[in-house]
């Protein structure tokens, strides 16, 4: 990489020289960044219907290459000389797997690649830098490329069981996935919610499995659950599934199978009840989540029944990887089951997580005995990993150090960054969402290689992954809402050099390439900017050009002529902020709205006894920084603690009178998330002697319990706050006999 030519500089040179004095073009925009690009003022003209003359064995790309001409412009063309177009295979000039040369000058186009993989990624750089012509055909800009992948393995994910989606659907996929040089496509075919390929010696995979019986509506997290009462399901035919494969093919994409075992079976388990250790009755499920009902582990049938269907889908998928899931079995099944204690003493595991290893050990070698190799998520490492496994570490890093560490390769899918079924806004109207917030800006701003931290390490990275889980996914508009444009950002951190990281450059170059498609990503948020007893200033931000931020504090919507922001806005009593992007004085994109709560605790001094221990952690300020963290419990704004209660003080600075306490805290059980079994406030005047003023100990609400306790009058300048974990998930609960967790937030004194 060392002569990596920084390309990302010419995005803000718009004239300069080249050697033989010619006159050079601005950069054309282009996603994924090439490694280096020359550009000059020439141009050349070429026509759908122009004969491209290709090398043996490229008659596939050339032939794809003329139908994407066409469907851009099949006009016919009169009285204009048109560029040749010619494409080949040169391994000694292009020394790069899947790197390609593209030459545009006004005579002709040429493509050079090391492999026919070079030749397509090549073919979709035409496609982006192309424009219909005045008149017919097309016109590029003169150039000069030269490109190759960062990574090896480009891969998106894509979800099927939850929600099914149609073949075009999946092709206009594969698509945009050759369009941004990617080249692997994780199929996801079955889970707990639906088996979606047919495989012909278990016919009740399509007439039971395929289908469940309703669905849920709206958030797993809302109790009670409610459901549309109406059946739902499909599959995909094997002749169907060969259609997709060489449609992938034909664009140089690997298809990637995904079988889930041992856990998110229920669907097959519906369909042939024998397969689970208690022989069922089961149903496919019509919820979200993890189920204790998983693939039996101590029957040979379960074993053969697997290997039956890899064998169909060895035969459908010439892909050397075959992913087997892997990840969120519960061993309650496997503990009560006799035929799995049975299998563990025979094979003399030590505990389920080393039958779990045994389970994943067989099966990978089932899978090389056909020539094939598997890949997992992170949790097939738990009780030891099958030798030549790949791992997609999903949960963080941790999984991916651990792999490494065993020199076997990684694919690095961590949800935080590049799970897109996450909210990408923090804004109240953004359709519902599994979880977390994942903007497009932390999605390009993912560096693998920093993340992974030994150095040592990198070479057993592979790649990264884009993950499309479809629980709420419904339906097709909303599954591109949530894919694009996070899709292009992932696109570029795996394909281009690693000193390509402008992220105002790229969200330039999307919006040439895309035009208005994409709005999300260009609205307001903001940023707390400093935090004072009784007062906070917060800083708004945005990423519309030309646009100018107009806000109030007053409750009135901004219009035209409300103040224009011009730096952090200054808070000192309970307000609501409404701001607005306005373009040549006309508003655009949604309204932004962010409330504050000014009390006496407000940017008071906090400590506490131990900090939060879990994902959800920060400073002790945040506990009285005005701001209450949302329903979603992604926005920053929540306290996690695990095994440990919050106990916290808060120093208001001086002697006051006080009348009312309180705090809000997370009540979702399916989340794990349990409210306190109480709730106390005590109060003092030295810190040292503290009087119990209030106590809650019912959190009726599933969700935010905000807890508001007025209370005799008290003159005190410490406030200490306890909140008691739950501790152990009671039995009958999901996650029950894990640790509870408790969430807190803002503290409220007045």
């Amino acid at each position: 990489m060392t002569r990596v030519f920084l390309f990302s500089v010419l995005i803000t040179v718009h004239t300069c020289l080249l050697a033989q004095g010619k006159r050079v073009a601005a950069p054309a925009a282009l996603i994924p960044l090439p490694v280096a690009a020359s550009w000059t003022a020439d141009s050349a003209f070429i026509t759908a219907r122009a004969a491209i003359k290709a090398m043996p064995g490229l008659e596939q790309d050339a032939a794809l290459l003329q139908s994407y001409m066409q469907a851009v412009s099949d006009r016919p063309v009169k009285g204009r000389t048109a560029a040749a177009v010619s494409l080949s295979i040169d391994s000694l000039a292009v020394k790069q797997p899947e790197g390609y040369l593209l030459h545009v000058t006004p005579q002709q186009v040429t493509l050079t690649a090391h492999d026919a993989a070079g030749i397509g990624h090549g073919i979709a750089t035409l496609r982006q830098l192309w424009k219909p012509a005045a008149g017919g055909g097309l016109v590029l800009p003169g150039a000069m490329i030269t490109d190759y992948p960062r990574f090896g393995y480009r891969g998106m994910h894509l979800d099927v069981s939850r929600h099914f989606f149609s073949i075009d659907y999946v092709k206009n996929f594969i698509d945009q996935l050759a369009l941004y040089k990617f080249n692997n496509f994780h199929w996801h075919l079955t889970d707990d919610q639906g088996w979606r390929i047919e495989i012909k010696k278990y016919p009740r995979l399509q007439e039971v499995a395929a289908w469940r019986d309703q669905t849920m509506i709206g958030h797993k997290k809302e109790l009670p659950h409610r459901f549309d009462g109406k059946k739902y399901g499909g599959y995909y035919t094997q002749e169907q599934v060969k259609e997709v494969v060489a449609y992938a093919a034909a664009r140089h994409i690997n298809v990637i199978p995904e079988i889930e075992m041992p856990g998110h079976a229920l669907a097959a388990m519906a369909a042939y009840p024998s397969l689970g250790c208690t022989g069922g009755p089961y149903k496919t499920a019509q919820f979200w989540g993890i189920f204790d009902d998983v693939f039996c582990a101590g029957k040979d049938s379960t074993f053969l029944f697997l290997q039956d269907v890899l064998d169909e889908v060895i035969a459908l998928f010439p892909s050397s990887y075959i992913h087997i899931g892997g990840d969120e079995c519960p061993k309650v099944r496997w503990k009560q089951c006799a035929a799995c204690q049975q299998r563990m003493k025979a094979e003399h595991l030590a505990d389920e997580d080393a039958l779990q290893s045994y389970f994943i050990r067989r099966i990978s070698d089932y899978v090389n005995s056909k020539g094939r190799r598997i890949i997992g998520w992170d949790e097939i490492l738990e009780g030891g990993l099958a030798p030549g496994a790949t791992v997609m570490s999903w949960r963080g890093v941790e999984g991916a150090v651990m792999a490494a560490r065993q020199q076997q390769q990684v694919i690095m899918t961590p949800e935080d960054e590049l799970y897109f079924d996450h909210y990408q806004s923090l804004y109240p109207e953004e359709q519902t969402a599994a979880a977390g917030y994942t903007p497009l800006e932390a999605v390009y701003g993912y560096e693998p290689l920093v993340a992974a931290g030994d150095t040592a390490l990198l070479p057993y990275i592979a790649g990264i992954q884009g993950g499309i889980w479809s629980e709420y996914l419904s339906t097709e508009t909303k599954a591109n809402y949530m894919i694009y444009p996070r899709l292009q950002a992932t696109a570029e951190r795996a394909w281009s050099p690693a000193t390509v990281r402008d992220y105002n450059q790229f969200t330039q170059r999307l919006a040439a390439l895309t035009g208005d498609r994409y709005t999300t990503y260009k609205e307001i948020n903001y940023r707390l900017d400093s935090l004072a007893p009784g007062s906070l200033y917060v800083s708004l931000h945005a990423h519309q050009p030309g646009a100018v931020v107009r806000y109030t504090t007053d409750g009135s919507v901004p219009v035209a002529g409300s103040p224009a922001y011009k730096g952090p806005v200054h808070i000192s009593r309970s307000a609501v902020l409404q701001a607005q992007l306005f373009v040549q004085g006309k508003p655009v994109g949604r309204l932004f709205r962010q409330s504050f709560e000014i009390c006496k605790a407000t940017g008071a001094q906090v400590t506490w006894q131990q900090p939060p221990n879990t994902k959800y952690t920060a400073a002790p300020s945040l506990l009285v920084n005005g701001i209450a963290g949302t329903h979603r419990f992604n926005d920053g704004q929540w306290l996690g603690f695990s095994a440990r209660d919050l106990q916290a003080t808060i120093d208001l600075g001086n002697v006051q009178e006080i009348k009312l306490v309180g705090a809000n805290v997370l009540n979702y059980h399916w989340q794990k998330m349990w409210a306190p079994v109480s709730l106390v406030f005590e109060a003092s005047s030295d810190g040292k002697s503290f009087e119990r003023i209030a106590v809650a100990d019912s959190f009726p609400v599933n969700g935010i319990n905000a807890v508001r306790l007025t209370v005799k009058p008290v003159q005190a300048r410490y406030i200490k706050v306890t909140a008691v974990n739950r501790g152990v998930v009671p039995a009958g609960e999901y996650g029950a006999g894990g640790r509870a967790m408790l969430l807190a937030d803002e503290i409220i004194v007045n």
